[in-house]
């Protein structure tokens, strides 16, 4: 058995796009389009994973991209994707930049949530050990759920 992917469905491409590769750091792999069947899939992978995408395929998260209009709730329901990152501050400091809300701030330097555009949860996870607490995460309380 190999893990492949975890697919999540956006309603909107380039808002979600711009969170999973602009934000948080994700390439996208490869793209395709079905007119037949009216949607967009769109791969990405980590940087540290890119290599084994090309290859294999996998691991990757899939974005589905209906082109009809439809509500998707849930996100919470799904559970979450999980990432390690090398300096989980300065990734929340740079998402909470650019208008991403910060639901469990890292206050142990190890591990935060955010959501993405569609409301699903992803976890963040200081590689390695975790960075000493400090200002303003380590009062800084949550919001919203995650």
């Amino acid at each position: 058995m190999q893990y492949l992917h975890t697919m999540v469905r956006v309603s909107d491409l380039d808002a979600s796009l711009h969170f999973y590769c602009d934000l948080l750091g994700l390439q996208e792999v490869r793209r395709k389009e079905s007119e037949k069947g009216r949607f967009t899939l769109a791969f990405l992978a980590a940087p540290a994973d890119e290599s084994r995408s090309t290859e294999l395929q996998a691991p990757e998260l899939e974005l589905t991209y209906n082109w009809d209009p439809e509500t998707y709730t849930g996100g919470r329901n799904f559970g979450h994707l999980a990432y390690r990152v090398d300096d989980i501050y300065a990734l929340c400091e740079h998402l909470q930049a650019n208008g991403v809300t910060i639901n469990r701030p890292p206050r142990d330097g190890h591990m935060a949530f955010v959501k993405s555009p569609d409301g699903i949860s992803v976890e963040l996870l200081q590689a390695g050990e975790p960075q000493a607490p400090r200002e303003p995460w380590a009062s800084m309380e949550n919001t919203g759920s995650w």
